[in-house]
């Protein structure tokens, strides 16, 4: 582990806040389509609402955790990682939004088809500069792949 992991670092603080404040800020935009997506024919592996945000403050946590690990790295060295991890912060923040609030699912999926090949590409470059901040990716790659079958669900059967 890094030597200043703490609470009381106001570097790590804010790596772990920033993608927890992008997801609270699209949940807060789309809180009230969550009745709208229940009320969706859901294929047969959808999970209980209750388990999404979860599932998405643990993977914010860890998509901040890794940013943090690769900050010690030259600015020069972390410019692709970082530009990537901007990136699919932005895709994730858009997501909810065209699926919750448009119901677009086919450009959600699409959306989302994007947003998982970036967080592959960032968790490649986050693994190149330390192998644990790409290894706390894998989590969010698996979780994207079986939401692009949620989506792609939804828009067959909807």
């Amino acid at each position: 582990m890094h030597p200043k992991a703490s609470f009381k670092n106001p570097r790590f603080l804010i790596c772990l806040l920033l993608p927890l404040a992008v997801g609270g800020l699209s949940s807060l935009l789309t809180y009230k389509s969550m009745e709208m997506y229940g009320q969706l024919r859901q294929p047969l592996l959808a999970p209980p609402g209750w388990v999404f945000p979860v599932a998405w403050t643990i993977l914010y946590l860890l998509m901040g955790f890794g940013c943090w690990l690769i900050l010690d790295r030259p600015p020069k060295e972390r410019r692709v990682a970082l530009t990537l991890y901007a990136v699919q912060l932005l895709l994730n923040f858009c997501w909810p939004l065209l699926f919750f609030n448009e119901q677009q699912f086919l450009p959600a999926f699409l959306l989302l088809l994007a947003l998982l090949l970036v967080v592959i590409l960032m968790t490649a470059a986050f693994w190149r500069l330390r192998k644990l901040a790409g290894w706390l990716q894998i989590p969010y790659c698996l979780w994207l792949a079986f939401a692009l079958y949620l989506n792609w669900s939804i828009f067959l059967l909807n």
